[in-house]
């Protein structure tokens, strides 16, 4: 297929609009011309819903040793060590940095900084601000920092990315054609590829399944972190409670009055994710409801306003001291191999933030260092783009031959319905060859090819089934136990803190030359 006569030229294109894109779009305006593409409105990303804080061991008793510790220990080992150096040694500066800007985290009456606690680290560390909205207030900062330096194009998706000559040349949207020096997928992660989830409506993939189509390389992508406390209304999951609740004292407890991490594991409800996710799934599967009890938190609505408004928008009588709620898929820990500077397999194509995976999370993300993580590694591509960027004429066509066979296709609700049953919390060889087997009788090879040739609606399922297969064929390809992976039939499990050699093994795939 010929491209149409191109329109648009950009030094720099983005994709997505979460703390990630935004931060590297800050590093670049100064220099380049930057265009950030955003599905829906701007404001729609789960960076802007994030409640929880931004981890780094910047108080005087804290060490980034401590902090790496923690986060290789909640990874499961499978981190990459030079990925996790880099965020926790370099994760002081970047914050520092962004309060220089005019940024200003929670403070005590004394205007020190405040430091709170979420699972599984060791000590207090996290830097909220406006009690449970960190994201949303540093969305908000970059945006009016971001106002008049950078084009937004808001309800345009990106629904292809244009390649030449083996390089990523640009972007296609559903309303033109860009092309850029370099482009940066930065669209977050898959939750709505679940029945539950803490994601906005938006996070279904997209950024990458357009990567894998055109040739880059995805791993890890069975690691899909499921938070455990979901607000759970009437069978459905409406919102995230954050870890930082239990940080403050509240506990996990059954409706016959049990709490559900007693002889669980020694951190009881401050257990990494994965283990506090199983917990409460395996009580519910057993009939059991599950409730956050908050009764030993002081000033509840005042430390957590926007929990309290989520609860009272829903009726939720948040007094009574208990909130009911139900794990969710929260984080992807795999997506797009880069390393650590945000280079994929692809030469011209980036990607940082969720849909990134440059193993610094490995088999299951410590809690807080998502916002970490946008804040060190787009400082890195950005400078590496600046460093390396050079003018390229791009050609009028493109490589890959789009089809236009009809197929049918699913509703998005029977693809979440499959992940959630067979390729949940917790995990077996049936159940994944059962999802397995669904998946591929939509002809995902053939899904690779003509994705981008449908309307918006059918794009997307496209795309969710195609995440959804390099989802459930990785977890099969994995027959350990390991984080946000849990195998049930895996011979002679093992609790991940017990001590045993670990050798890290990604789950790779890369696309075939079949697909093109």
């Amino acid at each position: 297929m010929k491209w149409r006569s191109i329109m648009h030229k950009a030094d720099v294109i983005i994709v997505g609009s979460g703390l990630a894109a935004l931060m590297v779009a800050y590093h670049l305006c100064e220099h380049k011309n930057v265009i950030v593409f955003t599905k829906s409105n701007k404001e729609v990303s789960n960076s802007w819903l994030a409640q929880g804080g931004v981890a780094a061991a910047i108080h005087p008793a804290d060490h980034w040793l401590s902090h790496y510790e923690d986060t290789i220990t909640t990874g499961c080992e499978h981190n990459d060590d030079e990925a996790v150096r880099i965020l926790v040694q370099e994760g002081r500066e970047a914050i520092e940095q962004f309060m220089h800007l005019g940024f200003s985290f929670d403070v005590d009456e004394r205007g020190e900084l405040l430091f709170g606690r979420e699972g599984a680290h060791r000590m207090r560390r996290i830097l909220h601000a406006g009690g449970d909205a960190t994201g949303k207030k540093m969305v908000e900062f970059l945006f009016e920092k971001l106002s008049s330096r950078v084009l937004f194009i808001e309800n345009d998706p990106v629904i292809d990315l244009l390649v030449n000559d083996g390089r990523c040349v640009g972007v296609r949207t559903k309303n033109g054609l860009y092309v850029a020096e370099a482009t940066i997928v930065a669209t977050g992660g898959i939750g709505q590829l679940y029945t539950f989830t803490s994601n906005v409506e938006t996070a279904t993939g997209d950024g990458i399944a357009m990567a894998y189509r055109v040739g880059a390389a995805v791993a890890d992508m069975e690691f899909v972190q499921f938070h455990p406390t979901m607000l759970y209304v009437d069978g459905k999951a409406v919102g995230l409670i954050s870890e930082a609740v239990r940080g403050e004292g509240a506990t996990l407890v059954t409706d016959d009055g049990r709490h559900v991490m007693d002889g669980v594991h020694p951190q009881k409800d401050l257990a990494p994710r994965d283990i506090v996710s199983r917990a409460i799934d395996r009580e519910m599967k057993n009939g059991h409801l599950v409730f956050l009890d908050i009764s030993a938190i002081p000033h509840f609505s005042s430390r957590f306003p926007t929990i309290t408004s989520l609860c009272e928008r829903y009726q939720i009588n948040w007094r009574s001291g208990l909130i009911p709620v139900v794990p969710g898929a929260h984080f992807l820990m795999g997506g797009i191999v880069v390393n650590v500077d945000g280079e994929t397999t692809l030469p011209g194509l980036y990607a940082v933030g969720e849909a990134a995976c440059t193993g610094v999370h490995g088999a299951n993300r410590l809690a807080s260092n998502s916002l970490l993580e946008a804040l060190v590694f787009s400082r890195r591509v950005a400078f590496r783009l600046l460093q390396k960027m050079e003018r390229r004429s791009v050609m009028e066509k493109s490589e890959k031959k789009e089809s236009n066979e009809r197929i049918s296709l699913p509703t998005k609700e029977q693809i979440q319905q499959t992940m959630t049953q067979y390729v949940g919390i917790v995990r077996d060889y049936d159940q994944l060859l059962q999802a397995k087997q669904w998946f591929e009788q939509y002809s995902i090879h053939k899904l690779v090819n003509m994705a981008s040739e449908h309307d918006d609606e059918k794009r997307t399922i496209i795309y969710m089934l195609i995440v959804g297969w390099l989802i459930t064929t990785s977890a099969l390809q994995r027959k350990e136990s390991r984080g946000a992976h849990y195998r049930s039939d895996e011979p002679f499990e093992k609790m991940y803190w017990e001590k045993r050699r670990i050798v890290r093994t990604k789950t790779e795939h890369l696309i075939k030359e079949g697909f093109r």
